[in-house]
């Protein structure tokens, strides 16, 4: 692997992002795609939110597992987040809040989900991360600045995942609530390393929130930043 990700495309899918409440930060995982991960669309199913999918070098955001030392993740993952951030920005400059921005993502995906909003957010729309876990050999909570003030952070996995440590995902779910999140984890026996529909259904309900209170968010944020 040695390609990094700011020359790689950026997919759109949804609600057009001038029409939309909302927006997801939609990350693929291990050898999928952007266009991959965006099969999770139709399954979401929300009128208000558009998902906006970056595209990892030779797919995969780092080479090796993120239990590995960062050091062994690097350049790449310095690289992967910024790409999230470079999504975000996008976001943003689509006149769209930080409270209707939500990062998500599968394996590799929803691990890049969690580390970005751990170092780098506040109030965010959401997060949610499916088969993953905050990065490193071990949690070093000095590495996370920022305060999720709330945000709403759901992690679904198997108990017999096979790449993602279930001690990781309680670690972490740990840690984004003592950051301020406010954290739902499920533990699915026997399932394996794969999306469930309950975890569709969690991810839902995140994005409910947000298209059902579109209008009082709009009077909320009147006089600055983006209008419906």
């Amino acid at each position: 692997m040695s390609a990094l990700h700011q020359d790689q495309p950026r997919l759109h899918a949804g609600a057009p992002l001038q029409d939309a409440d909302a927006v997801v930060v939609l990350l693929h995982g291990r050898g999928d795609s952007a266009q991959g991960i965006l099969g999770l669309v139709p399954l979401l199913a929300n009128a208000g939110v558009a998902f906006l999918a970056p595209q990892a070098a030779n797919h995969s955001w780092y080479p090796q597992r993120f239990i590995a030392p960062l050091t062994m993740n690097e350049p790449w993952l310095t690289s992967a987040l910024q790409a999230v951030g470079d999504a975000v920005a996008a976001a943003r400059a689509e006149g769209f809040h930080d409270d209707q921005i939500v990062l998500g993502g599968f394996s590799q995906g929803a691990c890049l989900a969690l580390e970005y909003a751990g170092r780098h957010a506040g109030r965010l729309g959401g997060v949610f991360a499916l088969s993953g876990g905050l990065i490193g050999p071990t949690l070093e909570p000095e590495r996370y600045h920022h305060g999720l003030a709330g945000t709403p952070v759901f992690l679904g996995c198997s108990d017999r995942d096979l790449h993602i440590p279930l001690e990781r995902v309680h670690a972490s779910a740990e840690l984004m609530g003592e950051l301020g999140g406010e954290v739902t984890e499920h533990i699915y026996p026997n399932l394996g390393h794969t999306v469930n529909a309950d975890e569709i259904s969690q991810v839902q309900a995140i994005l409910n929130r947000l298209t059902d209170t579109s209008a009082a968010d709009e009077q909320a944020h009147d006089g600055g930043g983006r209008q419906a």
